[in-house]
């Protein structure tokens, strides 16, 4: 029979933390969470298996509590999904976004390399980083031009995930991660505030929408899909990165009247262009190819780009009804 195995995962409260734990339960992990300490603790996403985890402070700005993390759990895999993850919020703090977002992932790379360096690792890096596209669809290739603080910061942690399996044989690897989403996604990101909004709206609680670019157009996937990919990278026999996407592009226009519909409402009567919504400088088209996945380690997605608006619709309705 063989060893179970650990794994520790970093942002575990997240969206993609809270269904990598689920999946790798079910696999048969002993699953370590680090969460950062703050003044109200946030754990609905994980509430369900708060009894089959372990939750562990930890920090990405500190690296001596990834190091004794690392020590205390003996992780045979780490995923380090934690970030400040909301492209709006890296202008208003670009500082702290590079912080954690790039220079974070030093600082877990070097603990690993001092504490064990057969510890396997996987870095959630995103299309972001393609930012103004260089070509369509994106691949593993194709050059990165991000546009956002966070995007730079991703690309700096993605580039030292690289730097560090050339430089010191560590098994690391990242996942270029096209967007993703669930009931689970936090309200700030525009596939859920759309879902949540419009449910408020069938319920009578709202009376409007109020949204940006929807021209801006996204290859939206399902996040319970996505996570598998992330665990299949780190089963390899060679540590690779890949591109994870659903090669299907959607405008947010789209996005909007298919959520909309799935409530019966007509989406003009109820949406508002608002010009505080619009980014500094927009991403307007992002689609990946995933075929290098698809051929390499079998992933195919299971959740289309309508079953995963409607999943996120009647989630949003059922808890307002």
């Amino acid at each position: 029979m063989a060893l179970m195995k650990t794994a520790l995962v970093t942002g575990i409260t997240g969206q993609d933390g809270s269904y990598l734990a689920e999946l790798l339960l079910e696999k048969g992990y002993k699953v370590w969470g680090m969460h950062r300490r703050t003044s109200t603790l946030n754990f609905d996403r994980v509430a369900h298996i708060m009894d089959k985890i372990n939750l562990v402070q930890g920090d990405l700005l500190d690296q001596n509590s990834l190091q004794s993390l690392l020590e205390e759990a003996q992780p045979d895999e780490v995923y380090n999904l934690a970030a400040q993850s909301f492209v709006p919020t890296s202008w208003n703090q670009p500082l702290l976004t590079g912080e954690i977002t790039g220079m974070g992932v030093t600082r877990m790379l070097e603990a690993i390399r001092r504490v064990n360096k057969n510890i396997r690792f996987y870095q959630a890096s995103t299309s972001e980083m393609f930012g103004k596209v260089q070509e369509v669809p994106q691949k593993e290739t194709t050059p990165f031009y991000p546009r956002s603080p966070y995007g730079v910061s991703k690309l700096y942690g993605h580039w030292i995930t690289v730097n560090y399996r050339e430089s010191y044989d560590l098994f690391a690897c990242s996942g270029i991660l096209f967007n993703h989403e669930s009931p689970r996604r936090g309200f700030e990101f525009v596939t859920r505030k759309i879902t949540d909004t419009v449910a408020r709206i069938k319920a009578g609680l709202a009376g409007e929408l109020r949204l940006g670019n929807l021209d801006a157009k996204r290859d939206w996937g399902y996040a319970g899909d996505y996570v598998e990919a992330m665990w299949l990278m780190l089963q390899q026999d060679e540590p690779d990165d890949f591109v994870i996407a659903t090669g299907e592009t959607h405008s947010v226009k789209e996005l909007v009247e298919e959520a909309f519909s799935s409530a019966g409402l007509d989406w003009e009567k109820y949406v508002k262009l608002d010009q505080r919504f619009v980014r500094p400088a927009e991403v307007e088209l992002l689609v990946g190819d995933p075929s290098k996945a698809r051929k390499k380690l079998g992933w195919v997605p299971k959740v289309n780009f309508k079953g995963l608006v409607r999943m996120m619709m009647e989630a949003d309705m059922k808890r307002y009804a």
